[in-house]
């Protein structure tokens, strides 16, 4: 992969997912009330670029950690989702 991302492109992708990862961290402990979408998008979004990261910087035990990170994320997409629909439904 490094002869499409170079080393340092790899680094500032890396560091903006873990922002995000970081982010979501913060958020979950500072809310009131958890925004679990919002939460579950910034965890896979995250993990989607230190994944991008790791492909020029290989690791696999960080590499297993974040396809099981956005796995995780991506249930929780998808039970916030239908969480939001039982809800609008629940309204009409």
């Amino acid at each position: 992969m490094t002869e499409y991302i170079s080393p340092f492109a790899a680094d500032l992708i890396g560091f903006a997912g873990s922002f995000f990862i970081v982010a979501a961290f913060a958020y979950s402990n500072l809310t009131t009330q958890m925004n679990a979408l919002w939460f579950n998008v910034s965890n896979f979004i995250g993990a989607a670029l230190l994944t991008v990261s790791l492909t020029v910087n290989f690791n696999l035990p960080t590499m297993v950690l974040e396809v099981v990170w956005m796995a995780i994320a991506l249930f929780g997409i998808a039970k916030a989702l239908i969480a939001r629909r039982a809800v609008k439904g629940a309204a009409q």
